[in-house]
């Protein structure tokens, strides 16, 4: 082989890989005619209670899932595929066409926006308090910690709660650290803390388990920055997919408005206060919304 053959040579090897990337397919996502004629579509969970998981028969559970449920009979499509996949390959999975939409309550956020469609908020889930039975002391909001020196609160060792209440300028001597969720109710109880801070959905569930304390009635979310520390979760879809976006959007707006999907909601957790912030903003408000 002479020296002009090994160069056509190494030529042809390197245009094969441009070349079959020039001829690769695009991943497109399935449009809402085609869900409805083959009567399937994939929706991908992440496995979290209460968001969205998957049972032990594979069929998905949580407020997401029994959600789009509703909606996608609504659509004329019955046979969903349930997929489990981690949170982080939600988003790629969706860009790479593994799955048509993910049922996870993914919080709307500006930098998600940019590669996904999201639906309205399904839910909206922020921060809560547990105190004692009837509320003797009138605790409603984090910032009550920082203004009143004679209330202490508990909070989880390592959770965000610690670095909110600080930004709202909380005295470390007023928080009392616990190792674990459990142990809140015995912190309330022991009068080791006055209040515990936490999740919504958890303080929620913590209030059930004890008629000795309770969820903290017209909580006052906190502000850090100016900012509400809340987050609200929506439907996610293929950029490509805005048809069926929109369809879903049409139907899962009306079914908001039912007592049916409040039920679902409060059921998994949620607060009533939950249930009505999630009315509060609109997506495209909330995609242009600084990080």
């Amino acid at each position: 082989m002479d020296e002009k053959d090994i160069d056509s040579t190494r030529l042809a090897w390197l245009a094969v890989p441009l070349a079959a990337i020039l001829a690769a397919p695009t991943a497109l996502a399935a449009s809402l005619e085609e869900l409805r004629q083959q009567g399937s579509i994939r929706v991908a969970v992440a496995n979290e209670v209460p968001y969205g998981y998957l049972d032990d028969e594979g069929q998905g559970q949580g407020a997401g899932p029994e959600v789009a449920r509703h909606v996608l009979e609504e659509l004329g499509i019955d046979d969903i595929e349930w997929v489990a996949t981690s949170f982080g390959d939600l988003m790629p999975g969706l860009e790479e066409g593994r799955f048509d939409m993910a049922a996870a309550e993914m919080a709307i956020r500006p930098e998600r926006c940019e590669r996904v469609l999201f639906s309205a908020p399904n839910t909206s889930y922020g921060e809560g308090l547990l105190v004692r039975a009837t509320n003797p002391l009138d605790i409603r909001g984090y910032e009550d910690f920082a203004s009143r020196d004679d209330i202490s609160v508990a909070v989880l060792q390592g959770a965000t709660q610690v670095d909110i209440l600080r930004a709202l300028e909380v005295p470390d001597d007023r928080m009392t650290t616990i190792a674990s969720n459990d142990a809140a109710i015995e912190a309330l109880l022991s009068d080791r803390a006055d209040a515990y801070a936490g999740t919504g959905l958890t303080v929620s569930q913590l209030g059930d388990q004890s008629p000795d304390v309770e969820v903290v009635e017209g909580f006052e979310d906190p502000k850090v920055d100016g900012k509400i520390v809340r987050s609200w979760g929506g439907f996610t879809f293929p950029t490509d997919a805005e048809t069926l976006r929109d369809a879903f959007d049409d139907a899962l707006t009306d079914y908001r408005h039912t007592q049916e999907w409040e039920d679902t909601l409060t059921r998994h957790g949620f607060t009533q206060d939950d249930v009505l912030n999630a009315f509060r903003f609109e997506t495209e408000w909330l995609c242009r919304q600084e990080t």
